[in-house]
């Protein structure tokens, strides 16, 4: 169990700094709020959230088709999505303030005032007409998009929760206006099984209905997916009903036609879209946060990640007993390099003692860390895997090995 005497969020920031998750951006100048920099593990569990859903939310269906768009659109753009207008937050004072940050595009006086992104969306409706047009696709159909957005918020705060620099994954589903509740419902059960994919524990997670006031100025019906973070249960995913509001505005401030015909039954109608929208970082805290543990292993205090196989930044550790042994280094430095061509994440490890080797790798997630020692080369020509979870120690053949960890890792 953890310490309540000391708090979890401050414990797994300590973590992700001392195993290089993630750093406070600028941090040799003092840091910059509401920015972060991924370490080595860090963007290896970021990469495999992403690569993960890009998996599922798009390559494994045939009515998604991926995009990567600008970060900076024409300032128009920004406009007909009512984002100049409405895209602000409260301040002490009563006064509301934008939270995009502006830049200027072009040279002296010429420049031309735009945006940073506050949201990957935009730049997929503005493309609506190009897919349609080079694509043709039937409705329903969804365009994707895992991108960085930035939002100036006045009060950055809990880690990467609420950042000025951040990353989302976004699906953008057109639909026929009567056949919006069936997928709502269908993208509703899909973010669910997401959850359950990337190991969030059902109990954690909860489905709020926003209330008509809360709900964004584009969105008739909106569902928060909401997770129990160390420091509150606070959003994590959301799923709006968009209506028709974006494609309906981009049309008029631009006079395309952005309506879809259908040959079928020869109608003519501006599509409406239903918006899962998922963010990349507190995709990572959640995870973070429901994977890290403390228990006693050998009558010594220990902290692991949990980590899901699929997600972990390290699937496999290869160790040298000693690395003073050079026949132990080279018969591990052999077995390290063909796992490597199998797995990828592979890490090699002499450095300390085995007991601060496995501390290390349990730190990080690591599911299986493979030891190589005496009896591998004059006795029995097998290694020990050990389990992180558990720390139980299995005597595997060498030859067999890769079998029985692709077993274990795809679970």
């Amino acid at each position: 169990m953890v310490d309540k005497k000391e708090n979890k969020m401050d414990k797994i920031v300590s973590l992700c700094k001392r195993r290089g998750f993630i750093f406070q951006g600028s941090e040799i100048y003092g840091g910059f709020a509401g920015f972060w920099d991924y370490g080595p593990y860090g963007l290896a569990l970021k990469n495999n959230i992403k690569n993960l859903w890009w998996q599922i939310f798009v390559e494994e269906r045939e009515d998604i088709y991926g995009m990567d768009t600008s970060v900076i659109m024409n300032p128009r753009a920004w406009e007909a999505s009512g984002h100049v207008a409405g895209f602000a937050d409260q301040m002490d004072n009563g006064n509301k303030f934008n939270v995009m940050f502006k830049t200027s595009v072009g040279a002296g006086e010429e420049s031309i005032v735009s945006y940073l992104r506050p949201e990957t969306a935009g730049g997929m409706f503005v493309n609506f007409k190009n897919i349609m047009d080079s694509l043709s696709p039937k409705i329903p159909f969804g365009l994707a998009q895992v991108g960085k957005a930035f939002r100036n918020e006045i009060a950055p705060r809990d880690f990467v929760f609420r950042s000025r620099e951040f990353e989302q994954m976004e699906v953008e589903y057109f639909v026929k206006p009567a056949d919006w509740e069936k997928y709502f419902e269908e993208w509703k059960k899909i973010i669910s099984m997401w959850c359950k994919i990337i190991g969030l524990e059902k109990s954690h997670t909860h489905e709020l209905e926003v209330l008509d006031k809360e709900r964004a100025h584009y969105s008739k019906r909106t569902i928060d997916f909401e997770f129990d973070y160390p420091f509150g249960r606070k959003e994590l995913y959301g799923l709006a009903y968009r209506t028709d509001f974006d494609l309906k505005s981009h049309s008029s401030f631009s006079n395309a036609d952005l309506y879809y015909y259908d040959e079928e039954t020869k109608e003519k109608f501006i599509p409406h879209i239903i918006e899962p929208s998922l963010g990349v970082d507190r995709t990572i805290l959640a995870v973070l946060s429901e994977a890290y543990k403390e228990d006693e292993m050998n009558e010594e205090k220990r902290i692991y990640l949990a980590l899901k196989p699929i997600l972990a930044p390290i699937k496999v550790a290869v160790f040298p007993l000693l690395k003073n042994k050079p026949q132990l280094v080279k018969k591990a430095r052999e077995i390290y390099e063909d796992l490597k061509k199998k797995f990828k994440a592979v890490e090699f490890d002499d450095n300390g003692n085995i007991g601060k080797r496995y501390r290390k790798q349990d730190e990080i997630g690591t599911p299986f860390c493979v030891t190589v020692d005496f009896d591998t080369l004059e006795k029995d020509k097998k290694v020990t895997v050990r389990d992180r979870d558990s720390g139980k120690q299995e005597r595997i053949d060498i030859d067999k090995l890769i079998t029985y960890l692709s077993e274990k890792i795809s679970l």
